[in-house]
C-alpha cells in the first residue's frame, strides 16, 4: 500500500537496512492481539513484492495480527532482532483513548515491550490522497528519533503520530500533543426489542479539546504523543492481605470431617 512504502521509504533514506513484514489482511481494531492463522503448525508467511520499494527490500505477507508480526520480528522470525519497528501508515488517524483499540498502535506497542524503538503513523483520511505529507513528518520525526537517541529512553516508549490530509504547503507544522479522552469515533449501545444490543460507531465532536491530538490534528497540525505502556500506576496505595494463619484439621491429621463425623457415629461400618 502506499502507507507501507511511505514508512519504508523513510527508513531506508535514514540509511536503515529494511525488512517488510505486513498483515495480509486489513487489521483495523485490532489493538495488541497476538492472533495469526498457522499452515502446518506454522505462521502463515509469504514473501511478496512490495510496491513502490527496491526489488532488493525483503517483503512478506503475513496473517496475523500487526502486534503479533512485531513480537515475531522481536524474536528473530523476519531476521535479525530489528533495532526499530514502524508501523503504519495507517489510513485514518488514531487519536485520542481510543488509541487502545487501534492495530497500528498495538504493533507498536508490542514492539515497545520487547524494548524496540518503535513509531506508529496515521493519516486524517479513509483514502489519503497526499502521502508525501504523511512521508515529510515521517521523515521529520525518524531524525528526531535518532538525534535523540542518546538522550531519551526511546525503546521504553512509542511515538504515535497523526498527520492530516492535506498538501505539504498547507501543513501548519507538527505538535507535540495530549490524547484526547476519546477519539475521532465513539460507539453508541442500546437494546433493540428484541432484546439484541445494537452497536452504532459515530463521530466526535472534533473542536471540543482544541489542545489534544484530535483537536490539533483536526486545525491542521500533525501531532505527536509519547506513549508509555504497560504502566503500573504506584500513586495509590492498595491494602496489603496478611498471610492467613494455617491450622490444621481439628480431627488430626488425616482425618477429614467427614471421616470424624462418621467416627462419633460409631465407625465405618
Amino acid at each position: 500500500s502506499p502507507g507501507l512504502a511511505v514508512r519504508a521509504g523513510a527508513a531506508l533514506d535514514a540509511g536503515n537496512a529494511v525488512v517488510v513484514a505486513a498483515p495480509a489482511r486489513e487489521s483495523s481494531g485490532a489493538s495488541a492481539a497476538l492472533l495469526g492463522a498457522e499452515r502446518d503448525g506454522r505462521l502463515a508467511v509469504e514473501p511478496r513484492s512490495a510496491p513502490g520499494l527496491p526489488d532488493d527490500v525483503t517483503s512478506y505477507a503475513v496473517r496475523a495480527a500487526p502486534a503479533l508480526i512485531a513480537f515475531v520480528a522481536a524474536y528473530g522470525g523476519f531476521g535479525p532482532r530489528p533495532d526499530l519497528v514502524l508501523s503504519g501508515a495507517n489510513k485514518g488517524a488514531n487519536t485520542g483513548n481510543a488509541i487502545l483499540h487501534s492495530g497500528t498502535v498495538g504493533a507498536a506497542l508490542s514492539a515497545m515491550t520487547h524494548g524496540i524503538r518503535s513509531l506508529a503513523v496515521s493519516v486524517d483520511a479513509a483514502e489519503p490522497r497526499h502521502w508525501d505529507t504523511a512521508r515529510l513528518v515521517t521523515d521529520h520525526v525518524l531524525a528526531w528519533m535518532d538525534r535523540s537517541a542518546d538522550d531519551v529512553p526511546l525503546d521504553r516508549r512509542t511515538l504515535n503520530v497523526n498527520v492530516p490530509d492535506v498538501a505539504p504547503d498547507r501543513l501548519r507544522g507538527l505538535r507535540q500533543a495530549p490524547l484526547a479522552s476519546f477519539g475521532l469515533v465513539q460507539a453508541n449501545i442500546h437494546e433493540d426489542g428484541d432484546r439484541h444490543l445494537v452497536l452504532q460507531y459515530s463521530g466526535t465532536e472534533r473542536h471540543s479539546e482544541p489542545d489534544s491530538d484530535t483537536g490539533l490534528l483536526t486545525r491542521g497540525w500533525a501531532t505527536a504523543t509519547l506513549l508509555v505502556a504497560p504502566y503500573a500506576d504506584a500513586s495509590v496505595d492498595i491494602p496489603t492481605l496478611p498471610p492467613l494463619a494455617w491450622r490444621p484439621p481439628r480431627g488430626g491429621a488425616g482425618c477429614t470431617p467427614g471421616a470424624r463425623r462418621r467416627e462419633a457415629r460409631g465407625g465405618g461400618g
